[in-house]
């Protein structure tokens, strides 16, 4: 069957989340062979997994871009995108949930719910997206499946409905019980897991399968209230009510079903395969995308599945390999043929879609038309960036939600060996840029200096390897640093002013300002009934100088963060330009009431979990504490100590070389950007190279 041929309902669009380490890679090459999209089965340890096909992602075995592929189950069409679990690729997780409908989070059997389990999931929720849940790597020692669910309960907030439970465990693992079917399946060892048998269950976890399946049933029932009558009448349902009754359920993330195995071991795998086809929605199952009129953003407009509507689709992603550049897309409604011309409905350029493709990792298949539901990849795009909208050229414009990708807490310092070198590395940076949203550079005022910023110190040691290695561009790179921010420290009120003669034109605007700091949230601009005085056709203007007041603070440059600029009164002249203007006047607005209100230095804070053995506990407390961490939390993971704190990013660079040495290699940590707190005073100096007055 022909993926443009598949009806909707059968079109799966899956995402495979985890925190590093918890085996996303393994099940998904796993999918791949037992699906026969792949005849050889790749693993991660040996730098042959089909997903992981950068030669960094080989070398360092960990998935460092998102890679999509298509598969076939059960006569449906699953498009599927392995994500990575490190957190300074975070901004790949986040993308790709964008454009999903579904989700399979990976919780490793020993480890459970770790640091960036947490992470994804919030992304999930952020995109409403349905997800099940796969236990992993139960052959392991100190597997425990009870133990992750109740992770999942108490860290996530989730609502995890088991329908599996293991057959042994650890070393005696061997199958898992089906509670819909009260079927045992046991697994070959001989043929890499692709046979198994349908059993009986053992007489000795019947009892304890019987229990379980009582609490799938009472849960199933109440998913409506034909099931809930039917139940209490016959105690029982059936496998097909069942089915429809988890799948309601799901759908309405209020449940999330769960899954076991070991991937590494082939155990597992087809049964969650066919319950991503029974359970996560097709893309007729969520609801209908909803954006704006480009022109007009209180103007909302809905776009169905339907290949008869005008063509909306998603820019997600974007690459640059030896063909050029690739743009990933999702449609969301009407179909792309190859050589339409289409609209970025952001800008209104216009693009060519010379090329169409199917992709599988790096490999691509072409194809001529796609609709509603699919994931291609589309070669041509010159202008369009990740999160712009696509749309029908001619046909009435919608732009969607974008992908929200965090800030960039970490920079380095680049410099070419020679001027030919420049021109090459500039061209680098700008296809890199287009690539990676979480990835940005500057020419520093002060020093010249050419400075990459970043989410890690991982991202930006694998942004320099692409550069010398990939591109063949010859640099020196400095240590990494952190990248502070800056804050107003009290309210201020301030009028701005700019008069000034251009052109043989008066330019004039003035505008009153009320400055505060807002903690918690995002710097924001309100213009209030002062609109009366400002007409609207100047805001845009207004809001241009506010983001251009927030690129620099007065202590050392770096960005205004926890703004919020209340504009009380404004004028200008008849007869005067006005527009250039008020974008002046509000950045020498928000300059004054900044000297105001006094400023205040931030840094980057990190969310800190290390995970040791409980001997090493009082050196790694120790350690922390001369860190400037602030210890949050302390529990038990098994027969490990799990410790959570923040921790200032800038103390923690070569952590890792510190904590593997205060437990002989035994301790592990993972850490993710939490928010902005203020430096102490007596740190500025050395921050800032001088005393500041303020």
């Amino acid at each position: 069957m022909s993926a443009n041929n598949t009806p909707l309902g059968k079109i799966r669009n899956i995402g495979i989340i985890a925190h590093i380490d918890a085996g996303k890679t393994t099940t998904t090459e796993r999918i791949l062979y037992y699906s026969g999209k792949e005849h050889r089965m790749g693993e991660v340890h040996e730098g042959t997994a089909v997903m992981d096909y950068m030669q960094d992602e080989q070398e360092r075995g960990i998935t460092i871009t998102s890679a999509a592929t298509t598969f076939i189950w059960k006569d449906h069409h699953i498009n599927l995108i392995d994500t990575p679990g490190h957190v300074d690729f975070t901004a790949e997780v986040e993308r790709s949930l964008r454009v999903l409908d579904g989700a399979v989070a990976v919780f490793c059997g020993v480890g459970g719910v770790e640091a960036q389990s947490e992470t994804v999931w919030r992304q999930a929720e952020r995109y409403h997206v349905p997800r099940m849940a796969f236990i992993n790597k139960l052959d392991r020692s100190g597997a425990e499946v009870d133990h992750v669910i109740e992770e999942m309960k108490k860290r996530l907030g989730a609502h995890p409905l088991q329908m599996q439970m293991p057959v042994g465990i650890e070393d005696n693992f061997r199958g898992v019980v089906d509670l819909v079917t009260m079927k045992q399946i046991n697994f070959s060892t001989d043929d890499l897991g692709e046979s198994f048998t349908i059993d009986d269950i053992d007489a000795d976890i019947l009892e304890d399968a019987q229990i379980h399946r009582l609490q799938l049933l009472d849960t199933v029932a109440e998913s409506s209230d034909e099931l809930m009558e039917k139940y209490l009448e016959t105690e029982t349902l059936s496998e097909e009510e069942i089915k429809a009754g988890v799948r309601k359920l799901c759908l309405e993330r209020k449940v999330t079903p769960v899954f076991c195995g070991s991937s590494l071991r082939n155990k597992g795998v087809q049964p969650l395969l066919d319950a991503v086809v029974d359970y996560l929605p097709s893309p007729k199952d969520v609801p209908a995308m909803t954006g704006h009129d480009p022109k007009d953003h209180e103007k909302l407009i809905s776009c169905e599945p339907n290949r008869k509507d005008p063509l909306c689709a998603l820019a997600f992603k974007i690459v640059d390999d030896q063909h050029g550049p690739l743009t990933f897309l999702r449609i969301y409604s009407g179909e792309i043929k190859e050589g339409d011309k289409v609209i970025v409905a952001s800008n209104g350029r216009k693009e060519r879609a010379s090329r169409i493709w199917r992709m599988h990792a790096n490999h691509r298949e072409r194809e001529t038309v796609v609709g509603p539901g699919e994931i291609v990849g589309v070669s041509g795009f010159k202008f369009a960036s990740t999160g712009d909208t696509i749309c029908e050229d001619g046909n009435l414009l919608i732009e969607l939600e974008p992908p929200r990708f965090p800030a960039t807490v970490i920079s380095m310092a680049i410099e070419p060996r020679s001027n030919d070198d420049r021109d090459k590395l500039m061209e680098v940076l700008g296809k890199l840029t287009r690539e990676d949203p979480t990835f940005n550079y500057h020419t520093d005022e002060e020093t010249g200096q050419l400075i990459l910023s970043g989410m890690g110190e991982l991202h930006l040691d694998i942004i320099a390897t692409r550069i010398t290695r990939d591109y063949k561009v010859s640099c020196n790179t400095g240590n990494p640093r952190v990248t502070y921010r800056e804050a107003v420290s009290a309210k201020a009120r301030a009028t701005g002013t700019f008069e000034q003669i251009m052109g043989g034109k008066e330019h004039f605007a003035e505008i009153t300002i009320e400055m505060s700091r807002q903690e918690d949230s995002d710097s924001s601009l309100h213009i209030s009934a002062s609109e009366l005085q400002i007409p609207k056709v100047y805001h845009d203007a207004i809001y241009e100088g506010f983001e251009g007041g927030c690129i620099s603070g007065p202590l050392g440059g770096y960005p205004l963060i926890h703004v919020a600029v209340n504009v009380l009164d404004g004028a200008t002249r008849e007869g005067a330009e006005a527009t250039v203007a008020f974008t002046a006047a509000i950045e020498a607005a928000m300059r004054e009431a900044v000297s105001k209100a006094g400023a205040e230095l931030l840094e980057p804070i990190m969310a800190l979990e290390v995970t040791t053995p409980e001997e090493f506990m009082g050196g790694i407390i120790h350690d922390l504490n001369g860190r400037r961490c602030e210890i949050q939390e302390i529990g038990d993971r098994g027969n490990l100590k799990v410790v959570h704190a923040k921790a200032p990013l800038a103390e923690m660079f070569g952590y890792a070389t510190v904590v593997r040495g205060l437990s002989t290699g035994r301790a592990s940590y993972s850490m993710e950007p939490c928010e902005f707190a203020a430096v102490p005073r007596k740190k500025w100096s050395d921050i800032l190279g001088y005393e500041p007055d303020m």
